[in-house]
């Protein structure tokens, strides 16, 4: 320090005052992030508190009401008829005398067996709006730590569209469960040996000419595929030499290990490129290879402890009198089955990490399947059964015409993805718009919001029509939406953080959009324990829909102050929450269309 400057000795008490104020500033910021509850939690908890008081029974479960004019949060009282020994109807009657208004709770009333509330909906769109504009519209719950295996192609072919559900199902579910709390483990399982991938073999070494891709190389080891096939069918001995080409595989066959690394690293390459485009991720991949002998080993090992038993010279799991048919794991021959690996796999996810829960998604076809390597899988100690999950979903079909695939058949996903992009790029030069890359966003924008609004068990029509209509239930009409938002709120030249609404005053459209906004949370935490990403879609719809009734019913930037400035923050409220809500959908949020 310079002693002949006494200036200095002034500016240093100064400056440390101001730091003690810059420490203390970012103390209270901290604190108020750190105990800021999402609105609708905070009026949960008041609404328990009192029903523990009213009924002496803590904790008790709240839901949104369907329908908007129904309530704010609703209690089903068939959960008090039992401890009560009374209807629930008479329940909810006798509840609704007993709730007064308070800061909370505007008013209460029985509907059947349902005692509905209604909440103060200034104080809640006050709190919905600091909420958004901490990006925090979600509250976190500790959900443990999850697995979801998604994909889990046969590496013989390109991927098709049935493959493009499961993938989006898959992400969807593993966004949702994270955005809750949850650690999610995104795996995926290569099946890169059995019968098709040794039938595509055979076609590389005998039956074609070409012997290096020419084009996206996954469709290459496709083409030999259903080379195989085609002659197959001509000389149906040629699936005794696929099957030899199998044992040579297991055996170590040199010739067949070339080929088989090739294919592999073929389809795999070709696979790359469809999950980017998707933006399938995965943190854990497992091989086929590499644990089918395991699955052997625990057959083994429950059969010497008498868990499982032979018949016919076959190791079978008996389920009988668990309610489920037996289940053949090693057949007379010696040979395995998908299950075998299936009690390997398991076995190796519960190793590798301590999970809560294993999801897998994997179509409806196989719903017995899984019922019975779920109920095995706890009899030999692997895990209870209870802590895995099958995700079924049913079928995607296909219009006839423009969507056919040629001869018929199973369309393949880079097919697929190639031609809504191209409707896509027509429809949007139809509006005077020349934009590649948007025409790949709107796209991809279309394909994963149709494919996720139906319930996943569902088999539906594909329609790219309706997919990528401006105004009907699409992912294109919600893009809309948060685009039309976004431009509202940048013509205004206000920030949001500096808008100061009071929400006073509000009419039935506001309310009824504060009511949907606040029923978000309750919405993802359905969706989590559903694994139901549909629920987010039809509510991205609904709010949609009621933000443009109100928007073209409502003036906003022409409006006067105080009321300019309450839209303005509603308009924020509802654009935060679809874009929450695409993000768990994986869909990028456009500002521009």
């Amino acid at each position: 320090m310079d002693s002949q400057n006494p200036s200095l000795f002034i500016t240093y008490p100064y400056i440390f005052i101001l730091l003690v104020f810059i420490k203390n500033s970012c103390k209270k910021v901290l604190n108020t992030a750190r105990t800021h509850k999402p609105a609708m939690k905070e009026y949960i908890a008041h609404i328990r508190k009192i029903l523990g008081k009213k009924t002496g029974i803590k904790d008790l479960q709240l839901e949104v009401p369907r329908e908007l004019s129904h309530g704010d949060l609703a209690l089903p009282c068939y959960q008090l008829s039992k401890e009560k020994k009374a209807p629930p109807g008479k329940i909810a009657e006798e509840l609704a005398k007993e709730i007064q208004p308070d800061e909370y709770i505007e008013s209460a009333n029985a509907l059947g067996p349902y005692l509905n509330f209604f909440l103060k909906k200034d104080r809640l769109l006050k709190e919905l709006f600091s909420a958004s504009k901490k990006k925090s519209l979600l509250e976190p719950q500790s959900q443990g730590t999850v697995m979801v295996e998604y994909s889990s192609p046969n590496l013989n072919k390109p991927m098709h569209i049935g493959h493009i559900r499961n993938n989006l199902l898959g992400y969807s579910i593993s966004l949702i469960l994270e955005s809750l709390g949850s650690k999610v483990i995104r795996a995926n399982l290569y099946n890169d040996r059995g019968m098709g991938v040794s039938e595509a073999i055979y076609s590389y070494l005998y039956l074609s000419e070409k012997k290096e891709p020419e084009g996206k190389p996954d469709h290459f080891v496709g083409d030999l595929y259903v080379l195989f096939r085609k002659k197959q069918k001509e000389n149906p001995e040629l699936e005794e030499k696929a099957r030899e080409i199998l044992k040579r595989y297991e055996q170590g066959d040199k010739e067949v290990l070339e080929a088989w690394k090739k294919l592999t690293q073929w389809v795999m390459q070709g696979y790359e490129e469809t999950y980017k485009r998707l933006g399938s991720k995965f943190d854990k991949v497992y091989w086929e290879s590499g644990i089918f002998q395991e699955g052997k080993k625990i057959v083994e090992e429950g059969l010497k402890k008498g868990i499982l038993a032979k018949k016919d010279g076959a190791v079978i799991a008996p389920l009988e009198s668990h309610g489920l048919p037996d289940k053949v794991l090693i057949k007379s021959d010696g040979t395995s089955l998908y299950i075998t690996q299936d009690l390997a796999l398991a076995k190796k996810k519960f190793e590798d990490y301590p999970l809560d829960k294993s999801i897998y998604v994997v179509g409806s076809e196989q719903e017995l399947h899984f019922a019975q390597l779920f109920k095995i899988c706890e009899l030999l100690g692997i895990a209870k059964a209870e802590k895995m999950h099958h995700l079924s979903y049913g079928l995607v079909l296909l219009p006839e015409g423009r969507m056919k695939s040629r001869e018929g058949k199973v369309v393949d996903a880079d097919e697929f993805l190639d031609k809504i992009t191209q409707l896509a790029s027509e429809e949007l030069s139809s509006r005077g718009i020349d934009n590649k890359a948007l025409a790949e966003k709107i796209a991809l924008s279309a394909v994963k919001f149709y494919m996720l609004m139906f319930e996943p068990r569902k088999d539906f029509v594909y329609s790219p029509e309706q997919s990528l209509s401006f105004e009907g239930e699409s992912g294109v009409y919600v893009q809309y939406t948060h685009a039309r938002i976004q431009s509202v709120l940048e013509k205004s030249g206000i920030s949001p953080g500096t808008l100061r609404p009071a929400f006073s005053q509000l009419n039935t459209e506001e309310k009824r959009l504060a009511s949907l906004c606040a029923a978000f949370q309750k919405t993802v935490e359905a969706a989590a324990e559903r694994h139901k990403p549909s629920l987010i879609a039809t509510y991205l719809i609904r709010l949609c829909q009621e933000y443009n009734s109100y928007y073209h019913t409502h003036p906003i930037l022409t409006a006067e102050k105080a009321q300019k400035e309450n839209r303005l923050a509603l308009s924020y409220i509802v654009k935060e929450a679809i874009k929450e809500g695409l993000r768990m959908l994986d869909i990028e949020a456009l500002n521009r269309i």
